[in-house]
């Protein structure tokens, strides 16, 4: 196996990717927790977030795409979890693949039965190969919608739409969503006639400097407590501007907790790819990851779920339903 300084070597020799101008070091370790964890994590654990990057020689990266991110390998990841106790994994599939699925597919193959996986799909995208998909281990197909930029509604319940019309016959498969809050609030009534379960990435874009009772996020506290929607309490970099713990995220993570326990997942984000950070860069620079102590945001995960009973409910029991394992 390649390492991941010939991986970026090969890839911008065969101008694939281009430096990040200034000369900042691109050949380092994917993150890894500096921090142990001061919790006794249950046995079969779930890190339900989670990004595997390859050689752009094999699995070339979507042109156009929102940035290129550094090589993360499986090795990496298995260090990762091993650093937190965890034992089982949900891949996600990368926006800068769009619908080329070969990376992830090969990852749930390197990891074996304790790993899972989430889609990105097209109009192309045949029932046989959803199938050969399924039998890989893959659980259900991912949304990106508007996370930012001007809102569309009409064009957000449109995508929805047809994400529920090809999962209809999928009863063992989710739709996962990557949004904001204003898009939830559109969508609500369609979340709650969606025949399978409808995952939220990373509080549902909810802003921990905003409160409890920012628009929208009564929505999702109510499409949580139906039973009707599952909330990844993941990425809290992405809804705080306070490292390097983001305390100020407990609130949204315990509200969250309190209205449906049941319907909560956890996830790294790792390896906390960062798009956009740097306006200067060209979406063919490689753009470095968020700096994150994976062992600091873990720790804050028993500061949201006191009771050990609690914590292997989100762990464990919810994710071992949602994907099958």
């Amino acid at each position: 196996m390649r390492s991941r300084r010939e991986i970026l070597k090969g890839a911008v020799a065969a101008g694939a990717i281009a430096l990040v101008p200034g000369g900042i070091p691109l050949f380092g370790k994917a993150s890894q927790p500096s921090t142990p964890v001061n919790f006794d994590v249950p046995a079969h654990a779930t890190d339900c977030h989670t990004h595997l990057f390859g050689d752009p020689a094999q699995y070339p990266f979507a042109d156009p795409r929102q940035y290129t991110p550094e090589p993360a390998t499986t090795a990496e990841l298995n260090a990762l979890h091993k650093a937190l106790h965890t034992q089982r994994v949900v891949l996600v599939q990368p926006s800068v693949y769009g619908p080329d699925n070969r990376r992830t597919l090969a990852g749930l193959k390197e990891l074996g039965p304790s790993a899972r996986g989430i889609a990105v799909i097209n109009d192309k995208t045949t029932e046989s190969a959803l199938d050969e998909m399924h039998g890989a281990g893959m659980r259900g197909i991912r949304l990106n919608i508007q996370v930012t930029g001007p809102l569309d509604l009409d064009l957000a319940r449109k995508q929805f739409q047809v994400a529920v019309d090809r999962l209809k016959s999928r009863p063992h498969w989710h739709i996962q969503m990557y949004t904001r809050l204003a898009v939830i609030e559109g969508i609500k009534d369609q979340v709650l006639a969606a025949p399978m379960p409808v995952v939220f990435d990373h509080f549902g874009g909810a802003q921990a400097s905003l409160g409890l009772h920012q628009p929208g996020f009564d929505t999702l506290v109510n499409l949580v407590h139906s039973g009707h929607a599952y909330v990844k309490l993941s990425a809290p970099y992405r809804s705080s501007t306070q490292p390097p713990a983001y305390t100020d995220v407990a609130p949204l993570a315990q509200a969250l907790i309190a209205a449906n326990p049941q319907r909560m997942v956890w996830g790294t984000d790792w390896p906390h790819p960062a798009p956009g950070a740097d306006p200067k860069l060209k979406y063919t620079d490689i753009q470095p990851p968020f700096k994150v102590d994976d062992g600091i945001l873990f720790n804050q995960f028993q500061v949201w779920a006191p009771e050990a009973s609690l914590r292997k409910t989100i762990l464990v029991d919810n994710p071992a339903k949602l994907y099958e394992f």
